[in-house]
């Protein structure tokens, strides 16, 4: 063996020591994402477990009652969450019903119809509204909102709708001002800067072309956004609406200025009301002794459960979208 040999087998090519670092380095990126995922994973559990153990002592003295009944009382040490869980899911629903469609016509006119000098100011506006703290959205619920909603549009909802059978159960009773109905508005109005922003950034991703071939073809907007855009994006678009349900869900501060927070079922939107979230917030510095304190613990946990489960549902929607896409 020559001297050359030699020195090729002891010292490395220059190439393989650039390979060599950058093996080093990816195994470390993998490493370092891997954790943060785990971390990820050990901190959800975490919260789980601990609102857990601090919820036992009322779920063990309640059971399913706990679930099930209405009654709130810390006098007698009596706690259902019936009626926090019934305004959460209430005013949520609420608005979400006015704020998904809104928020999806303001995506389609900012990328379909809007001149285009209009659309970078009017997307830096709906974004600010989503930067607005909600304790101001909760003030201005309570001093401007719920004023004007007592003189004119809850007289109108009870003279009109109030009157049909059925459907007229949902408004009907005293114009309080504040309320369901109210906490439901101000939600979809908080919520409502997420849809418009989040569809209006998925939409913009859709190729041109797939736009110009469609009103090439003879579409028209209609057509085109809702056979062309929405099938494109739709992954994005639900994704958006479920961050706004978890943000109407869990919102404390706006809710709690304009609900009432009363814990009572009402068939009436007009009437007073409360959610798990401003229960808490309402109760828990005042709460004296651990059953009180652990039924204020067990709503958290059922909030959490109840969130854990619409995103999981979302999910699985839209698996089976993409199955029947590939279908």
């Amino acid at each position: 063996m020559t001297v050359q040999n030699l020195m090729e087998q002891q010292v490395p090519h220059p190439f393989a020591q650039q390979a060599g670092r950058e093996n080093r380095r990816d195994r470390a990126f993998h490493g370092f994402t891997m954790g943060s995922a785990i971390l990820v994973l050990v901190i959800l559990g975490g919260v789980a477990l601990s609102i857990a153990v601090g919820a036992w002592p009322a779920l063990r003295a309640f059971g399913p009652a706990f679930l099930t009944t209405e009654v709130w009382n810390p006098v007698t040490d009596q706690f259902g969450a019936l009626a926090p869980i019934y305004g959460t899911l209430v005013t949520s629903i609420f608005a979400m019903a006015f704020a998904l469609p809104v928020g999806f016509g303001i995506a389609v006119f900012l990328t379909e119809l809007c001149p285009a000098p209009l659309r970078r100011p009017i997307g830096i506006a709906i974004e600010l509204l989503a930067g607005i703290p909600s304790i101001i959205y909760g003030i201005w619920g309570l001093f401007v909102l719920a004023p004007f909603l007592q003189r004119t549009v809850q007289p109108f909802l009870i003279d009109t709708v109030g009157q049909v059978p059925v459907i007229g159960a949902l408004f009907q009773g005293p114009p309080y001002g504040i309320g369901v109905l109210t906490a439901g508005l101000i939600l979809g109005i908080m919520v409502l800067p997420f849809i418009a922003a989040i569809t209006r950034d998925v939409f913009e991703t859709v190729p041109p072309l797939l736009r110009e071939s469609a009103y090439g073809l003879g579409c028209t907007t209609w057509e085109v956004v809702w056979n062309v855009v929405f099938p494109y994006t739709r992954v994005g678009v639900v994704g958006g609406a479920m961050l706004a349900l978890g943000r109407a869900l869990g919102e404390t501060m706006a809710v709690t200025f304009v609900i009432g927070n009363a814990h009572r079922i009402s068939t009436s939107l007009m009437a007073p009301g409360t959610t798990i979230s401003s229960a808490i917030a309402n109760e828990f510095t005042e709460a004296t002794g651990t059953l009180y304190t652990s039924s204020l613990v067990g709503l958290g946990l059922v909030l959490f459960l109840l969130t854990f489960s619409v995103l999981a549902l979302a999910k699985a929607m839209l698996l089976r979208l993409d199955r029947k896409a590939g279908k």
